[in-house]
């Protein structure tokens, strides 16, 4: 009987402990983890070949073609380190067929894709990371206005939250924020998207992070690498339609930039 006891109490203790464990599980779901990169969302289907795509060589001339230093710029725009950016992300012409005419852009958010369309059948094609006000909106818009190397406007309620980044803003001619730069987020080039002659608040920008190509990120809207965004800012004038495709949630201005 003291046997049998102790072997109920044993199999009590490891449930007990199995439980306390789950519930430290669900309890770490609702925190935020410390890296600013998040897993990447799933591609929608039809959109990607399931099939691995091989690893790009180290020293591939086309990679280094398209993303070596950017000569001629306000700022230093520093060559991307091979490897950097996954070979299916790379800025690339693909066929690409779709109702609306060359000069079009359209985005796949959830694909992680920018396409620049272009006549016979084609488009260029970005990689894109994607923050959670690129999430935020979908539909049709224009291009409103475009900046070289633009100022940063972070909420107030940003500042307020982030020690450093308080440190970094300065008062600028629209407000508080950070002046264009090697420090500034949106990089080297900012598009504004407006729909019926207000702001939607959707961006499409630089950024000082390569890494978060082709993933889903915590902050930002739509975020190309600065020698890609250079070349789309080239081709797309003001007025260019912008279409984003994926469901909407409801804008929270509140939690966006005025950049």
């Amino acid at each position: 009987m003291g046997l049998l006891h102790m072997i109920l109490n044993s199999r009590r203790a490891l449930l007990a402990g199995a439980a306390a464990t789950a519930a430290l599980g669900l309890a770490g779901c609702n925190t935020t983890p410390p890296p600013k990169v998040e897993p990447a969302a799933p591609p929608p289907r039809g959109k990607r070949d399931p099939k691995p795509k091989p690893e790009a060589s180290v020293d591939d001339p086309r990679y280094l073609s398209l993303y070596s230093a950017a000569p001629g710029e306000k700022f230093p725009v520093n060559g991307i380190r091979s490897g950097t950016i996954p070979a299916e992300f790379w800025r690339s012409e693909v066929d690409y067929r779709s109702s609306e005419p060359a000069g079009t852009i359209i985005i796949d958010p959830r694909a992680h894709y920018l396409y620049f369309v272009m006549s016979g059948g084609k488009a260029m094609r970005y990689g894109v990371g994607v923050g959670r006000e690129g999430f935020a909106w979908s539909g049709a818009a224009t291009i409103n206005s475009k900046q070289e190397w633009p100022d940063w406007y972070p909420p107030k309620e940003m500042i307020e939250r982030q020690p450093d980044l308080k440190k970094s803003v300065q008062t600028l001619q629209s407000g508080i924020g950070v002046a264009g730069g090697l420090r500034n987020p949106l990089g080297a080039r900012a598009m504004y998207l407006w729909q019926n002659n207000k702001d939607t608040l959707f961006r499409i920008h630089g950024t000082l992070e390569p890494g978060t190509i082709g993933r889903s990120v915590s902050s930002g809207c739509i975020r190309m690498v600065n020698q890609d965004v250079i070349d789309l800012y080239q081709r797309a004038a003001v007025g260019t339609k912008v279409v984003v495709l994926g469901s909407a949630t409801p804008l929270l201005p509140s939690l966006f930039s005025r950049a």
